[in-house]
């Protein structure tokens, strides 16, 4: 007996054997049950979703000797002739191969004619955006007055190109892409009945691969099977599909999350060896991310079809929220631009090198690229890792604070308490930037007297002085006399002292980058160098 492939032995012959689109379902379920029945319909979708299925079965519905049903009964003549495909009141056209004018006549002069055994005759017409714009002027006459006797089951995946006349006299109804999971418990279903062996990781690499389709789906199932020699395995699968093990991904991540640049390129090389569609890596990896940001935020997500558990969670555990997000976008955006690379090649490695390079705003940094300046400069005060822009909440020190004088403790004391009276008053604008650029050369209980470059005097005016002697009114919850001269001063403004200690972050960030052994192998290997403006110290 000659073999009948999956696609067609289980094609559905009743809507409760339908795999998803319970939505289109449910309305036929209920025209069909309250003889609410509509001339025409078209069904939309993309390919291998059910369109001509359903159209097949409502066409049986319809003409059931059993009578108008939901549930045709399957067994009369006329329903095992709508499933062989031989009905005579079921006229099947393939639009795409009938696109003239005088072949639409022809084929609608037939329409005034009773049907021959069916309740019912039935149009069912597939790809009809395929018909020329003449053949839907002829199809749009026979649709605004059609005989009682006459139903058009419309199907097409470019609704798009349907006059909109035509779309008016249509109950439409849009068949939606089947999930990744709905589609797997199918294959799962039918594989139980024919008695295969299978593994369910498998199944969603065939499912994943179908894209929606269920056509598709039964058709790399079938070919599984030839493949594997009567079972289905992940193995197979991907060796059959052309995509790689899940380990190289995991591998991936694993060197990702240890800024490891080098081993990085070393797993790339070895996919290089087995000749990968490097798209379908950035799939594999896009994937696997899912999987992580899913464990990430709720940690029982995990099922057996994601891959191995304990490597999951132990890289769940490594890699933070934003990372994985970052890596996500960064791979979406990759696979995108891939055809735009020199080789495809290249353009993964670079995808890679990415990941390496950029950290979110505000996450802790890698050991590897924005490692931290390491600790040889002289301990700073607390306050030198604070801006002057920089508020904080001001504590108001007792009205008897002792003075410091330049004789009592000297220049770099009342830099340092200039420095943080300056943050807590939480200034704003310019008359922030006028205590900022300030040196404080003398302050007592009633006193406090300050010195500002004459390069920075045209940020003082007599309002900003009023002002900012206000300011330290409230600060110190006594009167003070404030007294600003233009002139040098030999001490450091909040200012200067913010710009000093960045150029010194700067510099330190920069020698930890060219000092990396991770970065000089990088650059090494593809012949670049550091761009000194695109290192950034951290906070």
């Amino acid at each position: 007996m000659t073999y009948q492939v999956l696609a067609r032995r289980w094609r559905p012959r009743s809507f409760d054997e339908m795999v998803g689109q319970e939505h289109v379902l449910r309305a036929l379920v209920h025209a069909l049950d309250s003889d609410r029945l509509h001339h025409a319909f078209l069904f939309t979708g993309t390919r291998g979703v059910g369109k001509t299925t359903i159209a097949r079965i409502l066409a049986k519905s319809l003409n059931c000797e059993q009578g108008v049903s939901s549930r045709p009964c399957g067994t009369c003549a006329t329903c095992r002739e709508i499933d062989e495909g031989r009905f005579v009141d079921l006229i099947e056209v393939d639009a795409a191969s009938r696109t003239k004018v005088d072949e639409t006549r022809d084929l609608l002069d037939n329409v005034q004619y009773a049907p021959t055994r069916g309740r019912y005759k039935v149009y069912l017409i597939d790809e009809v955006h395929m018909f020329s714009n003449h053949s839907f002027n002829a199809l749009l006459k026979t649709l605004e007055e059609p005989p009682p006797h006459v139903k058009f089951l419309l199907a097409t995946t470019d609704p798009q190109k349907l006059p909109v006349t035509i779309l008016s006299r249509c109950l439409q109804f849009n068949l939606r892409r089947l999930s990744t999971g709905s589609i797997q418990d199918h294959l799962a279903r039918i594989l139980q009945e024919e008695g295969t062996e299978h593994d369910a990781a498998a199944l969603k690499r065939l499912a994943r691969a179908a894209d929606g389709s269920v056509r598709d789906a039964l058709s790399l199932l079938d070919q599984a099977i030839a493949y594997g020699g009567g079972k289905v395995s992940e193995a197979d699968v991907i060796a059959m599909l052309g995509t790689i093990e899940q380990d190289h991904v995991y591998r991936l991540l694993e060197a990702l999350a240890a800024d490891d640049g080098a081993a990085v390129l070393n797993v790339v090389e070895e996919l290089a060896q087995q000749a990968p569609d490097f798209a379908d890596v950035l799939a594999e990896l896009l994937t696997v991310l899912h999987h992580l940001a899913l464990l990430k935020q709720i940690p029982d997500a995990w099922d057996e079809s994601m891959g191995e558990q304990n490597r999951l969670t132990a890289l769940a555990e490594r890699l933070s929220p934003e990372d994985l997000q970052l890596y996500y976008q960064i791979a979406l955006l990759g696979r995108r631009d891939l055809p735009l690379a020199p080789d495809p090649r290249t353009g993964l490695e670079m995808v890679l090198l990415r990941m390496l390079a950029f950290r979110p705003a505000g996450a802790k940094p890698s050991a590897r690229v924005q490692a931290k300046p390491p600790q040889t400069a002289p301990a700073a005060a607390p306050e030198d890792t604070q801006s002057a822009p920089r508020a904080t909440p001001a504590a108001t020190p007792p009205p008897s604070a002792p003075a410091v004088t330049p004789g009592d403790q000297g220049v770099q004391a009342l830099a340092d308490q200039w420095h943080r009276i300056v943050a807590a008053l939480q200034l704003s604008g310019a008359l922030q930037q006028v205590a900022a650029h300030c040196v404080l050369e003398e302050l007592t209980e009633s006193q406090i007297r300050l010195a500002l470059a004459s390069t920075s005097a045209p940020l003082l005016t007599k309002e900003r002085e009023a002002s900012l002697q206000e300011a330290l009114t409230a600060y110190f919850a006594k009167p003070v006399k404030l007294t600003i001269e233009i002139k040098e001063a030999a001490g450091e403004s909040p200012a200067a002292r913010d710009a000093r200690l960045q150029a010194e972050r700067q510099a330190q960030a920069r020698a930890a980058i060219e000092n990396d052994p991770n970065v000089q192998s990088i650059l090494e290997a593809f012949e670049g160098e550091v761009n000194p403006d695109s290192v950034q110290p951290v906070e």
